[in-house]
Formats: C-alpha cells, sequence, structure tokens
C-alpha cells in the first residue's frame, strides 16, 4: 500500500549514528597524526645549533682553501717592499720568469724601470710544453732578454700524458742555448695518471737525453710540495734546484736549492701582467758560473 505524500514528508528520519562514528574516529585520527607530527619537529636549540657548527664548517674550509694560501700577502711588510711585493731579505741577485702569459714585453721599459736594491739579473723563458706546444713568444722574448743584458735560460713545461723522449727532443729541436745562457730547465708541477715511480722514470729519460745534448745537467722546477711528495730522493737532489715556495718568509726547504720563485704577483714596469719573481742562493758571480761555458 502507498503512504501518503503527506506522511512521507512528516515521517521523522532514522539517524545515522555509524556516520558519527566514522566522523569521530576520523577526527581523532587526524589529531593522533598531528600530535604526533609536531612530536618529531627539532627543537629550535638543536636547530640553532645544528645550523652554527654548519657555518663554522663552513667558514673553516674557506679559509683553509682560499685564504690561508695568500694570508702572506696582507701580512705587515718588515722588509723592503718592491715590484709591488714584500721582498725576501738577504739575498742579492733576483730575477723573473716570463711566458706568452705577460703579453707583449716592452725590454727597453723593463731594463729602464728596475729597482735600485734590487735590480733584475736573470730571466728564465718558458720555450715548449708537452711535445707540440711552443711558446709564441719565446723566439722574440729569449733573443731580447740577452740583447738587453739579462742572463737569460730556457724551460720546458712537462706533461706526463706524453713521451719523455718526445718532449726531450722537442724542446731540443726548439732551443739553442748558448755560452753565458742558464742550463735548461725542466718544469714539472703535474703527476697527471702516473705512479710517482713512472713518473720519476720518465723524468729521468727527459734529464738524461736533455743532458746528453747541452752537456750540463738541467735545473729541475718544482714546488716544496711537489719536490717532498715525489722527487726527494738521491736522485732527483743531484739536480740544480729551483724552488716554487709562495707566501712565505723563507724557504723551508732542507736541502740544497739554488732558484727560488718567492711570488706571482710582482709588478714590473715593462710588463703588462703580474709576473714571477725569483731569487738566486748565491753571488752573481756564482750565478754567472752556472751558465754554460763555450766549448762544450
Amino acid at each position: 500500500m502507498k503512504e501518503s505524500p503527506i506522511l512521507v514528508v512528516n515521517k521523522p528520519r532514522k539517524k545515522r549514528p555509524a556516520a558519527s562514528k566514522k566522523k569521530s574516529s576520523s577526527s581523532r585520527k587526524k589529531s593522533s597524526k598531528r600530535k604526533k607530527h609536531t612530536s618529531k619537529e627539532m627543537p629550535r636549540w638543536l636547530f640553532y645549533v645544528l645550523s652554527a657548527l654548519i657555518i663554522l664548517l663552513f667558514a673553516v674550509v674557506f679559509y683553509y682553501f682560499f685564504i690561508k694560501p695568500y694570508a702572506y700577502r696582507w701580512k705587515p711588510c718588515y722588509g723592503c717592499r718592491e715590484y709591488g711585493v714584500c721582498m725576501p731579505y738577504g739575498y742579492q741577485v733576483h730575477g723573473i720568469d716570463i711566458s706568452h702569459f705577460q703579453g707583449d714585453i716592452d725590454w727597453s721599459l723593463l731594463k729602464e724601470n728596475q729597482s735600485e736594491n734590487y735590480p733584475l739579473k736573470f730571466v728564465f723563458v718558458k720555450a715548449t710544453e708537452g711535445g707540440d706546444l711552443n711558446d709564441d713568444t719565446f723566439n722574440k722574448n729569449f733573443a731580447s732578454a740577452r740583447k738587453h743584458g739579462f742572463i737569460r735560460g730556457a724551460y720546458h713545461f712537462y706533461n706526463p700524458s706524453t713521451p719523455a723522449l718526445r718532449q726531450a727532443d722537442f724542446f731540443i729541436n726548439t732551443v739553442k742555448l748558448d755560452s753565458g745562457d742558464l742550463p735548461p730547465v725542466l718544469d714539472i708541477e703535474l703527476k697527471g695518471k702516473k705512479e710517482p715511480e713512472e713518473l720519476k722514470k720518465d723524468l729521468k729519460i727527459w734529464l738524461d737525453k736533455v743532458e746528453r745534448h747541452y752537456k750540463v745537467k738541467p735545473i729541475l722546477y718544482t714546488s716544496y710540495k711537489f719536490k717532498m711528495r715525489y722527487l726527494n730522493d738521491s736522485v732527483f737532489n743531484s739536480y740544480p734546484y729551483w724552488i716554487a715556495h709562495y707566501y712565505v718568509d723563507s724557504v723551508r726547504y732542507e736541502g740544497a736549492w739554488q732558484f727560488w720563485q718567492h711570488t706571482d704577483v710582482g709588478s714590473i714596469p715593462g710588463i703588462p701582467k703580474n709576473v714571477d719573481l725569483n731569487i738566486f742562493n748565491g753571488t752573481l758571480q756564482e750565478l754567472v758560473g752556472m751558465t754554460i761555458k763555450s766549448g762544450r
């Protein structure tokens, strides 16, 4: 039997307790989740402590790699300041080394505008790199150095990935040393992928070949750290040593050394860009005594 429309409208609705229970249960779960989430939040003091530690770590790393190596530049100069840097005390003979990085050098200006207390006496010029890379300023700079009265020398930048004999032949074919020139220089700064013993073997091949050709023992140029790490033995200690050791008051190397490259930020009239400054560990007469003699 159909119910009257009026009765249907006025008929009391049934309660739905289940839905209410579900809602209250759901809200309890959400509340519980919020409480759990809140309990996992980092305490404010711990956040500040960790932040401070991260900042401190960053500051230490930044100082060690970017400030400390160059801090010597900003130290007070208690000696004489010349060529834009604080000059090492107690050395008589000074010089420079150059390559294409220094740009087009005005040799007349360079010769005329030298410090009275620290006149430049010698110049090393980059000649070759690896097995096939000429320095395009070598011929001009090498000739100009002699023309303007400097004791000159030529150096080769060694590439560990190129056969040593090929590099030696390349240098020999490029550089003609005359009487009065300094011995040839091997500049070794990179180990590459070589094991230390393999590297030493290759360097000895270069040194032996060049010594046989020029009939004089080559000069070995490398940094203090590289020398101590890889080449500090009786074989390589027998070569005249040109040490690269920046931002220090004195040479820390305890063995014998002949030249010290003490900065890479020298400023000299006639040279457009910063230049490496060097000192010779001896007198001018002793420097002349190192040069190649006629008849060799």
